[in-house]
């Protein structure tokens, strides 16, 4: 609230601006991460606040939106309902997670030709609010599925860059890794998936949280340990993984693979393994191949594997459902309804007051000016809200809540008449007269 004194005109007119839009909270994929670890402890985002309007018909600035990185390959969920809301794949995907709050408006909005010199603003509305889910689901072209202790760092770090965590125990890989294979025209995503066991898609071992990692593959490499050195093992291990894929996702017993047998260096000259595995495998049309990540034996091959594959299935361009963020903040607020009061009882005693228009003029009215007081108290006189109340049993003294305020019931206190109130709601800035009061 504010009024132009300058020194040729003490007497000015109101001059006060609007407050500035609170600023939006949007998340954006970036191809600089890779996990959702930045994440981990910043478990509440807040959003920038608007400025404050000021005298010289001056708006306040607009809050800056706040820009959350996530990588590629995030979903983003309803905490709540668990609805699937958007699916960040692309770089530059942006997802509108909660929309900054209107300004106030500032006593120059409510200046006419009735009331010259109003000495009231409003307070600016509240941001949404949302809980959300995040999960990431890797994007890799390639990736390497198994027992655990099979090998599968191992061979992504022979193969391309990755630096993964390798020891002789089960569970060593504990987090997806994620390694490149630079062919000179085209960077290939390979994973590590760690490893299944038995009952994985019921949770069991590292659960389910690294079997939807697969879904994002091209290319799936089984692979298996020779160091048992028998057929019907390795194959056993093989249908093991398979099912545990199958029975969490059956769309991924269609997605291509081959068989990578590591740790040929431990084969102790069984060459008759060997030839069993690659007639079985051709016998159901499987690529096989024998590799040791130790020794870097048939590594080439198995590199030339997955070049063949990647030259003859093209990276598709993945389809997201997502929120546009400019349409986002075109949406036209839909027209509203006469809805009717509600008075509910409250347990332990008072009532509350249930209506849009009046919960929001709770909100934006500063009822600390008196001509704000002054037009709540007509907003309440024209939807006899104090005959509503005295109907379901109030009485004076009995504690009133509307919005996020409570009051003290006073049936027989009314302020003297205001004349030309706004209601809370209109946003045009070129219309005076009140929805609340004119309907």
């Amino acid at each position: 609230m504010s009024f132009l004194r300058e020194r040729c005109r003490p007497n000015g007119g109101p001059d006060g601006g609007n407050g500035g839009r609170g600023g939006s909270i949007i998340f954006e994929a970036t191809t600089n991460l890779q996990t959702l670890a930045d994440l981990e402890y910043q478990r509440n985002i807040k959003g920038n606040n608007g400025t404050h309007g000021k005298g010289s018909a001056r708006n306040g600035a607009i809050g800056e939106d706040t820009v959350v990185l996530v990588p590629c390959g995030t979903i983003v969920y309803d905490a709540m309902t668990n609805e699937g809301l958007a699916d960040l794949v692309e770089p530059g995907d942006r997802f509108l997670a909660a929309r900054g709050g209107r300004g106030g408006r500032g006593n120059r909005y409510f200046s006419s030709s009735a009331r010259k010199a109003p000495r009231f603003c409003e307070n600016g509305d509240l941001g949404e609010e949302a809980e959300i889910r995040l999960e990431l689901r890797l994007i890799a072209d390639v990736g390497l599925v198994g027992l655990p202790n099979v090998g599968k760092s191992s061979i992504l770090a022979a193969i391309s860059n990755a630096q993964p965590k390798i020891a002789n125990y089960p569970f060593t890989t504990l987090s997806p890794n994620l390694g490149v294979l630079t062919t000179g025209y085209e960077r290939i995503v390979i994973a590590d998936i760690p490893g299944l066991i038995e009952g994985a898609h019921m949770n069991k071992g590292l659960g389910i949280q690294f079997l939807r990692h697969i879904a994002r593959s091209r290319l799936l490499i089984h692979v298996l340990s020779l160091e048992c050195q028998e057929f019907d093992k390795l194959t056993e291990e093989l249908d093991t993984v398979r099912n545990e894929m199958r029975s969490y996702d059956p769309d991924l017993d269609t997605r291509p693979y081959f068989v990578v047998a590591n740790k040929l260096d431990e084969l102790e000259k069984n060459e008759d393994l060997l030839v069993r595995l690659s007639e079985h495998f051709a016998s159901i049309g499987v690529s096989f191949c024998a590799v040791s990540a130790l020794t870097e034996e048939g590594i080439p091959e198995l590199v030339k594997h997955i070049i063949d594959f990647t030259e003859k299935n093209p990276r598709p361009r993945s389809e997201v459902r997502l929120y546009a963020l400019d349409n986002a903040e075109d949406i036209q607020t839909p027209v509203r309804s006469r809805n009717k009061i509600q008075i509910v009882s409250l347990h332990g005693g008072g009532y509350r007051v249930l209506h849009h228009r009046l919960e929001k003029a709770v909100e934006r009215y500063d009822l600390s000016q008196d001509e704000n007081a002054a037009r709540f108290t007509m907003l309440m006189r024209k939807y006899k809200v104090e005959d509503l109340l005295e109907a379901a049993g109030a009485k004076e003294g009995d504690q009133i809540t509307i919005g996020p305020k409570d009051f003290i019931f006073y049936p027989d206190y009314y302020p003297s008449d205001f004349e030309g109130t706004e209601g809370p709601d209109e946003d045009d800035a070129s219309t005076k007269t009140d929805p609340d009061l004119n309907q």
